[in-house]
């Protein structure tokens, strides 16, 4: 079995800038990725644009040019492809991992779907986005609610109904009502979220002032029917003609494959991994967290262009002892 200075679990923006850090200082090291590299990416809408800027999401003092103010989901792919050929990682792409145990002689056992290692550190970079937040309502388990959204053509000339109103699902209701989809929103709060991008907030509260997307706001979802859907509005029951549900309610990281690890999390809801602010190390010695997976519940408070640094801190903390 090798043994390596670091296993880095997760092959996302902030695990390849783990790994670059890695290479500087000379460590020997593995990015174990359970799907594509920079698989959430991968795995968001086909026309997703960034909020960031495209300099904001560049790793490894390597340039990211683009043509748009904003870059979109190919793009980055496309980008951070090429960082990999630049940079010709260590990387196993496909393989899952299972388990990072401490064991008696103070290294990390570190299991997989397909392998066991070994290592002296482990960083954890697993991101957020493979648990979606469920709604716990009747009917949820049927085969026409999606909690991920990927292109608006299957929802052409259909009756659509969108849950929530952050940046996936105005732009799911957008690009659906744009090809002809009669689009219905089920929002919790009383407004759009403030966070939504500041150019697509105002061309989601005109469409619906206009009456072209219909909202329901202040309001939930009460059951989901084969070809309908109850919904609890402040004005009382009301039943909506459906043929999909597009519960873009959120997600959240493994929060169990954390606490398995051995990491604590805050008694409260936000679920907050305890780690030292200064070098990402959480309460198990050798063990660190990089990017959005340090926010527990708080899935907006890291995201790529504020949690790069967390590669330098981290892997200067690893060289240093």
């Amino acid at each position: 079995m090798t043994e390596y200075d670091l296993i880095i679990v997760g092959g996302g923006p902030i695990g390849l800038a783990c790994a670059i850090e890695a290479q500087k200082k000379k460590l020997n090291y593995l990015i174990i990725e359970k799907g594509a590299i920079v698989n959430s990416i991968f795995n968001y809408p086909l026309y997703m644009t960034f909020f960031s800027t495209a300099e904001r999401l560049e790793i490894g003092d390597i340039p990211f040019n683009c043509l748009a103010p904003k870059p979109g989901r190919q793009e980055a792919l496309e980008y951070y492809r090429n960082i990999h050929r630049y940079f010709n990682f260590n990387i196993n792409l496909f393989e899952k991992v299972t388990e990072v145990q401490k064991v008696q002689n103070g290294r990390f056992k570190i299991g997989t779907d397909k392998n066991d290692y070994e290592a002296k550190n482990v960083i954890v970079a697993t991101g957020f986005y493979d648990i979606p937040i469920i709604m716990n309502v009747k009917g949820e388990e049927l085969p026409k609610v999606r909690h991920y959204y990927k292109e608006a053509h299957e929802y052409a000339f259909r009756n659509i109904l969108v849950v929530g109103a952050n940046n996936s699902s105005v732009d799911a209701a957008l690009e659906c009502w744009r090809k002809g989809a009669n689009v219905t929103m089920v929002v919790r709060k009383n407004e759009i979220n403030s966070r939504v991008k500041y150019w697509v907030k105002p061309d989601i509260e005109n469409r619906i002032e206009e009456g072209s997307i219909k909202a329901y706001f202040e309001s939930n979802i009460t059951e989901i029917l084969d070809n309908e859907v109850e919904i609890e509005t402040p004005n009382g029951k009301v039943t909506i003609e459906n043929d999909f549900v597009l519960a873009l309610t959120g997600y959240k990281p493994d929060l169990t494959f954390l606490e398995k690890m051995g990491i604590k999390l805050s008694d409260d809801e936000l679920k907050i991994p305890q780690y030292n602010a200064e070098t990402m190390e959480t309460n198990v010695q050798g063990l660190f967290l990089a990017g959005v997976v340090c926010g527990g519940m708080q899935t907006h408070k890291w995201f790529i262009e504020n949690s790069r640094v967390h590669a330098n801190m981290i892997i200067d903390c690893i060289t240093s002892k």
